[in-house]
């Protein structure tokens, strides 16, 4: 189990994956709950989970509770944009925890650590011969 994190911040996104020995950490996690961004190398930083997708692509849906897969008749929000005002559908949906099913987490910065993220995932130029 791998999970891709999206970290959000203000404008600017990046992603990451989160290898099997820290996933564990998430797991049971719901959407609204905060976390330490230690775990994904995010030193001094608190990341707020905000939703996600399964491995089929279904949207986590923060009303639903468990891990489970719901058939919801929903009139707009997660998972549906009516084009229509008044039209609803029933769509598939993911609860609110995180499982081992959970392949995409979204997240965004609660509370920022002592560098920036651009400092963080930055990467080193090499230095060019010349």
């Amino acid at each position: 189990m791998v999970y891709k994190v999206v970290v959000s911040d203000e404008d600017v996104t990046y992603q990451l994956e989160l290898e099997n020995k820290d996933a564990k950490s998430i797991n049971g996690l719901k959407i609204g709950d905060t976390f330490s961004g230690g775990i994904l190398g995010l030193k001094g930083y608190k990341l707020e989970i905000t939703g996600g997708s399964d491995k089929n692509g279904f949207p986590m849906k923060q009303d639903i509770d468990g891990t489970r897969r719901f058939k919801s008749l929903v009139s707009g929000g997660t998972g549906f944009n009516p084009k229509v005002k008044g039209l609803r559908r029933r769509k598939t949906v993911r609860g609110n925890t995180i499982a081992d099913d959970i392949s995409q987490i979204n997240v965004k910065v609660s509370e920022r650590g002592e560098q920036t993220l651009t400092e963080i995932f930055e990467e080193p130029e090499e230095e060019q011969e010349e």
